[in-house]
């Protein structure tokens, strides 16, 4: 970070109401989209960790009852690394992809939900946040962000007492 930047700058601090209120905001965007009779999803898969919540949230929003998870390892701690499926959604259930809804927290640099579109071509990919290198990779979205801004999940956070910039008086 630069010296003449403040811990704050080019941090985005998401709360537990502002996920909610934008995982349903992007659960609308989704509504009657699937392929399904209506409009309808055949099952949401998390990618996790970061998708669990926005999944949870999207599959009530949406009243989908089949979901699942990919693990997908795509950091270590803030560095990115090459992206690795640790756990798989069941086969039977996936198939090519066709009418599953994955839905992740954000997309970054857009490796993880390559992998991840590589092995289900035809899922739609969902995610809260987009930053533009990851967003050819995503279908929907809610918020786009500048790709050097990193995001603070509320998952990732602790409320702490700040000492001020300036002054301790």
């Amino acid at each position: 970070m630069a010296a003449d930047r403040l811990p704050h700058e080019k941090g985005f601090h998401i709360s537990w109401d502002q996920i909610h209120r934008d995982a349903r905001a992007l659960s609308w965007r989704l509504d009657g989209k699937g392929p399904g009779e209506g409009g309808q999803w055949r099952a949401v898969v998390a990618i996790t960790r970061g998708g669990l919540v926005p999944a949870m949230i999207v599959a009530r929003e949406l009243d989908i009852r089949v979901i699942d998870t990919i693990s997908v390892k795509s950091y270590n701690h803030q560095a990115q690394a090459s992206a690795v499926v640790t756990k798989s959604p069941q086969p039977e259930l996936m198939q090519d992809g066709s009418g599953i809804l994955v839905v992740d927290d954000l997309v970054d640099s857009g490796k993880t939900l390559e992998l991840v579109r590589r092995l289900y071509p035809k899922a739609h990919f969902a995610t809260v946040y987009a930053k533009p290198h990851g967003k050819p990779q995503v279908d929907t979205y809610v918020t786009e962000v500048s790709q050097d801004t990193w995001i603070f999940f509320p998952w990732d956070m602790a409320l702490q007492y700040v000492q001020p910039y300036r002054g301790t008086d």
